[in-house]
């Protein structure tokens, strides 16, 4: 190993530049990671590393720093193989791009679908170059770039071309010629000569280098600025620290986009600082060119300057201002002085209409694109195909917004699909949360076991005698929605030769599978989660692993790791628990709507359970009676277990659960709503039993590294609208804790609408804080605590098909529990700081995949509803509840579709809503009068209509602007008023259901949803019987161990107290009485 230094000019924190001296090591044995290396030290050395370049390739490319900072996007091509990214140019784009590109590279270079590996040039003897005196940072790192390119070849011995693309035309001149094998050309002579049939790759270099002219030519133009700068990095940072500055998140109203964006604090920078309210930004010059989802700098302004949010019903408009009547009180409000981290992503984009277009300006290649997401402003973009892309959904990316442009400056990438084309537009939903929908690679598929009909999986025996064996002697089964592929959990419980239950919960064994940091490992970190859209789903391990090998389907062998309790056959008390890899036999496969049929005692569900068919009589009964005790008997124990946490302060919250049911041709035939079963808790509890219990141990074996879930508890203001909803219907809630909040979501029951209770809990878990994964290392021990499961430590470990973090979990059990046994797990375990940033990266592909389940939920109603009309259609009319009264008109619920919209009640001319009789409503000059409970609409010529809240209403659906019949439907004691749902289309966004006021005649009955809620109201009073018995025993317990405490008193004569704490308060209590009789006297 060679020493040596490395000179380095960074700036110190006044800004001030520092010159820097560093040791620096260089090494002969570096490794190529080249297929074509005929040395072994270095072939030793790329087979400890892993991915190795291809040798099937016509030659190796390698491009300089400005091509990969430039042209990375072009480089993710999947047809461009062979590419050696230098460390010097990995390097330039970690300093110069930030963060987020920097990742992007990394993740291309893990990625095994692409051919493609960086060479660490700057640590290796023969190829880092000293940078010479008076030599630019861009000339030394091109030369080192060539040098380490020369060297690549030799090293290959003349094998493989190498060509070097470079921008840099000096540098083309100069070692053009000077390696014989070696090729220097520039980036566009390279896509010209080797790939001229790649026509996307030449489109995207074209508008990648239209968007950097556009952007040299503007700069030099334009000298007036749009926006103020924003500061260095050195002041904001010492700002933060002093507590001037705060730093969060910025999050745009997407109803209000141009106005109202909040920023989440991250942290104060001073402990005076006592704002724990979001900061409010109002307007884009405050913005300052911040994006939605950027991390950025605020400064508040003075408290006279402060504005309160919105508080009106607003649409997606470009309003520049809102009405003073409509906003809420003054909040902290502020301006955006800088950024710390730029969050750009790709987004999709729809080029203005041909009318549009012509307004736009005389300039037709510098077009305004709107974004497909409210929240986004319009991107500029360079291109001559816009004419042609009208009619489509399209990728761009942002290059830079400088402080004197009004929009941000971006290039185009690619086409998605048409316009309302439904996978155009499903494709513009995974782009716009940036999932990727890629199939697995091939190297991914290699690692996979082999499985076909004709050659079938089976155990091994080796493997076998490493499990506990459970096929003989447990009956297993699981319980899943119908059609389920991936079963990652399977349950049993059986008596055992004492006397006492034991309680199984079986889950699948991926990481047999799956190995750590496996090529098929990593893809599964990066996707971290399957997403399930409204009609598909995109799994995180290749099917053969999700949908078989993994899956816990009955009647096949599988690995798993189970989960033993030993319960007392009373009180089902833990006693004991065992953690243990075993080899189970699923017995039945049962879909939640047969299981819960054999809970009531339906023997008609049989006939549904393919298990016990082609059986003799007998054997069935015997089978079936079997089944029915373990399911009676494991809601039983749910029922139990839930009651625990109840006590503790468990919550049942609320949510709308609706399912696209699709026909053989996969055409929308129906939106079903989740019907609530019993045997949903059932499975659910013993799922958190489990999660729970793991959690334990992984915590106390790693105390500084394990993968735990937390849910903080709510911040108080987010309950503002649930007690101002609740104190309408007489009921008061407390939630000053998650107990408290229980008790009185239970007392919010209003006998004659059960709707009133499931609005009510919706909008606690609407006021709900995110739950997160964390790494107990980054974590004080009092925020571990789960809210809402009242429980100490909670993690997930019963679903490692569908989610990363249970892998990571599954790894920890296994190195807590087996690896001082057998060695094994512990080098599988990581630090607590990549935990920390795994985890970061899998909450945020977890709410990447909730909004992509919504939005596409969304989609699919509106594609329900577009071509149905009440008229044809009974399931076009449904019962609605209003639970929010706003200044300009109400929010509406629909729980039949699970729809939530808002009706106005006055409209953008000022004219407010009129309905006289049984006649369509009219829209009137007039006023509107707000109260906290109601709104009340009254014309100048004296007509009135008041709403209320929680007031039933009929709603029918229909396409915008057909017109409709009025229905008639038997009056009920509620408000009689009709509200159409529209379906809003829009070229540039997704389509959005929209409420329209049309009648005042008498609304449906609620009879079927009250139906609905007949469960909940069962399923309470279950829990509630089950909580009060086991009350009632610990209270017989107490009074039987005050009697033998009472008989100890009078025999010894000692304090009736069972605690110290008893004692010193009767001590207290006794003193304080003398002292009152001392002073009496």
């Amino acid at each position: 190993m060679l020493r040596t230094e490395k000179v380095l000019q960074l700036r110190g924190q006044q800004g001030r530049a520092v010159r820097v001296v560093r040791e620096h090591y260089l090494r002969p044995d570096v490794p190529c990671r080249s297929a074509l290396c005929r040395s072994a030290q270095c072939r030793a050395a790329c087979a400890r590393d892993g991915k190795l370049l291809s040798d099937d390739v016509t030659h190796y490319v390698v491009p300089d720093c400005r091509v990969v900072q430039e042209y990375l996007e072009i480089l993710e091509f999947p047809e461009l193989k062979g590419i050696i990214f230098m460390q010097t140019a990995c390097q330039a784009v970690q300093h110069q791009k930030g963060r987020r590109q920097y990742n992007k590279l990394r993740n291309l270079l893990k990625d095994p679908r692409h051919d493609c590996t960086v060479f660490a040039n700057e640590f290796h003897q023969h190829c880092y170059l000293p940078r010479e005196k008076g030599e630019s940072m861009e000339k030394w790192q091109t030369r080192n770039i060539y040098n380490a390119a020369a060297w690549y070849h030799n090293h290959c011995l003349g094998q493989m071309p190498v060509v070097m693309v470079t921008e840099d035309e000096d540098a083309i001149r100069q070692y053009g010629n000077e390696t014989e094998g070696v090729f220097v050309i520039s980036f566009k002579n390279y896509l010209d000569n080797f790939w001229p049939d790649l026509k996307a790759a030449h489109e995207l270099f074209d508008s990648i280098v239209q968007a950097r002219r556009e952007r040299e030519s503007e700069s030099q133009e334009n000298h007036g600025k749009e926006y103020p700068e924003h500061l260095p990095v050195e002041i904001l940072e010492a700002g933060i620290k002093s507590g001037r500055y705060l730093q969060g998140t910025l999050n745009v109203n997407k109803h209000r986009a141009q106005l109202e964006a909040f920023v989440r604090l991250q942290g104060v920078g001073s402990k005076d600082t006592e704002l724990q309210s979001d900061i409010l930004i109002y307007g884009s010059k405050a913005r300052n060119r911040a994006i939605h989802g950027d991390v950025v700098v605020v400064e508040l302004l003075p408290v006279h300057e402060w504005k309160g949010r919105t508080v009106a019903l607003c649409e997606n408009e470009t309003e520049d201002k809102a009405p003073a009547d409509t906003t809420g009180d003054p909040m902290p409000t502020g301006k955006v002085v800088g950024i710390m981290q730029k969050n750009w992503r790709d987004y999709v984009v729809t080029f203005p209409s041909k009318e549009e277009s012509q307004s736009q300006g005389r300039n037709a290649q510098k077009v305004l694109v709107t974004p497909w997401d409210y929240r986004i402003p319009k991107i500029r973009i360079s291109t001559q195909q816009a004419e042609a892309l009208q009619e489509f959904r399209v990728v761009v990316r942002i290059d830079s917004w400088e402080s004197t442009s009004l929009y941000p400056n971006g290039h185009f990438v690619r086409v998605l699909g048409r316009i309302g084309d439904l996978e155009g537009e499903i494709a513009a939903i995974l782009v716009e949360n940036s999932i990727c929908a890629a199939p697995f690679s091939e190297i991914q598929m290699r690692e996979m076991p082999v499985s076909s009909p004709k050659n079938p999986w089976k155990v091994s025996p080796e493997e076998a005698k490493k499990r506990l064996d459970l096929r003989d002697t447990h009956l297993i089964f699981s319980i899943d929605p119908k059609g389920c592929e991936d079963v990652d959990d399977a349950l049993s419980v059986r008596t055992l030769p004492n006397g006492n239950l034991e309680l199984g919960v079986h889950i699948a064994d991926v990481t047999h599978f799956v190995a750590a940091n496996s090529y098929t490992d990593v893809e599964a970190r990066a996707r971290a989660t399957t997403y399930y859209l409204a009609d598909r789903r995109h799994d995180m391990l290749p099917s053969v692993l999700s949908a078989d090998l993994c899956s816990l389907l009955s009647g096949v062998d599988r690995y798993a790791v189970s989960v033993l309790w030993e319960l007392e056959k009373e009180s089902y008390e833990t006693l004991r628990v065992q953690y243990t890899r075993t080899l189970i036999r699923s017995a039945y496969k049962l879909e939640y709507e047969t299981a819960q049929a054999l809970l009531d005692g339906d023997t008609s569900a049989v006939g549904d359970i393919l298990e016990l068919k082609g059986l003799d009589e007998g054997t069935r009964q015997k089978k079936l009676a079997e089944l029915v005790w373990a399911i009676s008997k494991l809601t039983d124990v749910a029922r139990r277990v839930r009651a625990k946490r109840d006590r503790c302060g468990a919550l049942e919250l609320e949510g709308i659960e609706i399912r696209v049911q699709l026909d053989d041709k996969r055409n929308i035939h129906d939106l079903i709503p989740k019907q609530p079963l019993e045997v949903h808790e059932t499975v659910a509890e013993c799922m958190i039993l489990a999660n729970h219990w793991v959690a334990k141990r992984i915590a106390e074996d790693f105390p500084h590294q394990a993968l735990l879930r937390q849910h903080p508890p709510p911040r108080q203001e987010f309950f503002a609208e649930l007690r101002e909803c609740a104190n309408a219907k007489g009921f008061s809630i407390d939630t000053r804790s998650n107990k408290a909040l229980a008790e009185s979501l239970d007392r919010a029951h209003d006998p004659s609408d059960p709707i009133v209770n499931k609005l009510l809990r919706s909008m606690a878990t609407h006021a709900m804080s995110n739950a997160l994964y964390f790494s107990t290392g980054s974590c004080p021990e009092e925020q571990f605590h789960h809210y809402g499961l009242a429980l100490e430590r909670y993690t997930h470990f019963t679903s490692p098909i569908r989610r990363y973090a249970d892998i990571v979990v599954h790894r920890l059990l296994m190195a807590a529990t087996l690896g001082g046994a057998r060695g094994e797990g512990k080098d599988s375990i990581i630090s607590n700081k990549d935990l920390e940033e795994l985890c970061r990266h899998i909450n945020n592909r977890n709410r990447a995949a909730q909004r992509a389940q919504k939005q596409s939920t969304e989609l699919f109603q509106c594609m329900y509803f577009r071509d149905r009309s009440a008229e044809s259609d009974e399931r076009c009319v449904a019962d609605g509840v209003i639970y929010s009264i706003r200044t300009n008109g109400v929010l509406v619920f629909v729980p039949r579709y699970g729809i939530k919209g808002a009706a106005y009640m006055k409209n953008k001319e000022g004219l407010v809503i009129s309905c006289q009789g049984a006649g369509s409503c009219q829209w009137k000059p007039g006023s509107l009068h707000r109260s906290q409970h109601q709104i009340t609409s009254t014309t100048t010529t004296g007509d009135s209509l008041t709403l209320s809240l929680f007031d039933h209403i009929t709603v029918s659906i229909s396409p915008e602007g057909r017109k409709r019949k009025r229905h008639r439907h038997r009056p009920k004691d509620n408000i009689a008023l009709q509200v159409r749902i529209l379906v809003q289309t829009s070229r540039c966004h997704a389509e959005s259901i929209k409420l329209e006021i049309i009648s005042n005649a008498p609304h449906r009955t609620a009879d079927a949803e009250a139906a609905r809620e007949s469960f909940h109201v069962v399923r309470s009073d279950l829990v509630k019987e089950v909580s009060q018995c086991a009350e009632e025993a610990q209270r017989a317990q107490e009074r039987a161990r005050l009697e033998v405490m009472d008989e100890e008193c009078r025999e010894f004569c000692q304090t009736k107290g069972p605690s110290l704490y008893q004692l010193l308060e009767e001590i207290r209590e006794l003193a304080l009485l003398d002292v009152t009789q001392d002073i009496r006297t």
